[in-house]
């Protein structure tokens, strides 16, 4: 029922949606008739719905209940479910996108069949829609066939990488500010798919276990866990939605136009959603095992309220913005090739006044810090103690980590490889610094409460991360530091360059990898967070040494190197300022080499006084040891040396 509800509340949500801004009527030119015109959109409301509904159950079979419950069971089944509908609603929603980009009815013939063809691979909106179905197939395929938790969290994972396709597609994939388009709309369907498939989870498997089973112990727990979860993705959703509306409206009179008017309609329902969330808490949750029937109603009325966002969601996708979302006709070099205009010439001031907020990395560090300050909190509570330091790094790290991808850094670095390369050393080497000084993984093992009854909670999941064979390998000294060499000489003479600048999902994968990279080869050097293997103090140096070594020689490489790197980037920029490109591609070299080499140093530093340390720790537990015994070992030892001198005299005789 629960699902249902979610469906006919969806639906009715899109109908009102495109009569209310007109959006389903026939155009005057390439019209492609009215089954695409509705079928695209309730298309997309289904897919919506199903794509959320694997998700959440995903997550409550990994994370929620205890592996091979009802419970458990119950929310694969339903994943299973949503998956099917999932992988059927991409592959309509492919063809009916074409249909309506090209403005062509349905048919079957060979020639609409060859055009359907060129239209998914060789235009980046058929692409797009593409590999959104191909992940479809793969996690509905997975889903059928997984049983370990590690199984379920790592086809969860895929089912979230699937999500990406969607964010780069309608209004995100043109507009004013490209980046901030695509990364609020992934934090918006990230948070939509936890709450509203979330929701018609706990409604469907809670009502299955309250109603027949009566297992109302299950259900409370699950409620509460999943609890927190709805607080997160609430705070995604409506704050998301109002940085994407932000970035389509440039005056309060157009939030009366269709599309404005939709955009509040849906906010307000949003945050009834989260009043009822709060009731669930606050109310019905501590009551649910009295009261079951008071969960349920509360919770089928949330479940009719988010299918309605949903709805509404797909009727706004429909409908036109009141910006533009195209490129001008006299648009600049630098508009054409970043999806901006070229930021004024780069003077000390503006590496402070100069921002372009990159909202995922603002959204992931905002995460780390209110979760790191709740850890300390739990430990406070408990009588334990954080060290300030600790703390005091973690935050620095955080702030040097907006820094980087939302200051002028990352606005420059799309215009002067110098910059690039600045940004690129600061985020593999100094940010990470900060960040492993703060411990956050100890902090968690610490802080989190382990689960006795067979389900993994974030500290599970972490132990499980931590002992692995991936972790095994990532993090071995001799892994990390090649990898933290030498995938600079990949990426930079490779067309993975161009791509990473070109192409705004390039551009996050190539700061995740510089930071996570970066991160490892530190945690292996100064690290105390738990590894599975650690080199001697010795061994550390020289990998780091070798590491310095090599990165000098990719600087001074491109510091006499005439051979522009990605000349149609980089050549093509238009820069009526600074340096030509030639000149600051070893500028950026030169970069490399000093400035990179600075942050080696200090962690080199790090060892060397860790490798003190450990040291004087090691001389006072044996001095401890020969006070307990007597100076036993060394009795010992010269009791050996005397029996092999009278031994030696022996045969000297």
């Amino acid at each position: 029922m629960p699902l249902g509800l979610a469906l006919a509340a969806a639906l009715l949500g899109v109908v009102g949606a495109l009569l209310l801004t007109g959006a389903s009527a026939a155009r005057e030119l390439g019209d492609p008739g009215a089954g695409v015109r509705w079928g695209l959109p309730i298309a997309r409301t289904v897919f919506d719905v199903a794509s959320a509904t694997t998700i959440a159950g995903l997550v409550f079979a990994a994370c929620v209940f205890p592996h091979q419950t009802r419970g458990s069971v119950l929310s694969l089944r339903l994943a299973r479910i949503g998956s099917m509908a999932w992988t059927a609603t991409a592959a309509a929603v492919g063809i009916l996108t074409y249909a309506d980009s090209a403005g062509l009815a349905l048919r079957g013939d060979s020639a609409y069949t060859h055009a359907l063809a060129d239209f998914f691979t060789n235009f980046d909106l058929g692409r797009a829609w593409l590999v959104a179905f191909i992940l479809a197939c793969a996690v509905s395929t997975l889903v059928f066939a997984v049983e370990s938790l590690t199984a379920i969290g790592l086809t969860l994972i895929l089912a979230l990488i699937g999500l990406v396709p969607l964010a780069i597609t309608g209004h995100s994939a043109g507009g004013d500010d490209h980046m901030a388009a695509v990364n609020s709309m992934g934090l918006h369907l990230f948070g939509a798919s936890l709450w509203v498939g979330g929701v018609i989870v706990l409604a469907v498997v809670g009502g299955i276990l309250l109603g027949r089973g009566r297992d109302a112990a299950a259900a409370e727990t699950a409620a509460a866990r999943y609890s927190p979860i709805a607080a997160l993705a609430l705070v995604l959703v409506v704050a998301s939605g109002v940085v994407n509306a932000g970035l389509r409206i440039t005056s309060l009179g157009q939030l009366l136009s269709p599309w404005g008017t939709i955009v509040a309609l849906k906010t307000v329902l949003a945050l009834l959603a989260g009043y009822l969330g709060w009731l669930h808490r606050s109310v019905t949750i501590p009551r649910i095992g009295k009261e079951p029937r008071l969960f349920t109603r509360l919770i089928v009325v949330e479940t009719a309220v988010l299918g309605l966002v949903s709805g509404l969601a797909a009727g706004l996708a429909r409908t036109a913005p009141p910006r533009p979302e195209q490129l001008p006709p006299s648009a600049t070099p630098a508009r054409i090739l970043t999806g901006y205009e070229l930021p004024p010439e780069l003077t000390p001031i503006r590496y402070l006044t100069e921002w372009r907020a990159d909202w995922m990395w603002i959204a992931v560090c905002a995460g780390l810090f209110i979760a790191y300050v709740r850890g300390m909190l739990a430990l406070h509570r408990r009588g334990d103690r954080w060290p300030v330091g600790r703390f005091a790094a973690f935050v620095f790290g955080l702030i040097a980590l907006t820094y980087f991808t939302s200051g002028a850094p990352a606005v420059y670095g799309m215009v002067l490889f110098s910059t690039h390369m600045l940004d690129h050393m600061a985020l593999t080497m100094f940010v990470p610094m900060f960040l492993v000084m703060g411990a956050p993984v100890t902090l968690a093992l610490r802080a989190l409460h382990p689960r006795r009854d067979g389900s993994r909670g974030p500290r599970e999941w972490i132990l499980v991360f931590v002992h692995s064979w991936w972790s095994r390998l990532v993090t071995n000294p001799l892994f990390a530091a090649a990898n933290f060499a030498g995938s600079i000489i990949i990426f930079y003479y490779s067309d993975v360059f161009l791509w990473a600048m070109k192409y705004h999902v390039g551009h996050e994968l190539m700061v995740v990898h510089f930071t996570l990279t970066g991160y490892i080869f530190v945690l292996t050097m100064i690290g105390v967070d738990p590894l599975p293997k650690r080199f001697p103090y010795p061994m550390r140096l020289v990998l780091l040494f070798a590491t310095m070594a090599f990165h000098a020689f990719f600087g001074v490489t491109l510091m006499g190197s005439d051979t522009l790197l990605q000349p149609f980037w980089f050549g093509n920029m238009g820069r009526p300022w600074g340096l030509d490109a030639i000149s600051d591609q070893k500028l950026g070299g030169g970069i490399t080499w000093g400035v990179g080499e600075l942050p080696t140093l200090v962690v080199a530093l790090g060892v060397m006084v860790m490798w003190a340390r450990a040291d004087t720790r090691e001389t006072a537990r044996k001095d401890r040891k020969a006070e307990r015994d007597d100076d036993a070992e060394l009795r010992a030892y010269n009791e050996m040396l005397a029996r092999r001198a009278a031994a030696d005299r022996r045969l000297g005789e």
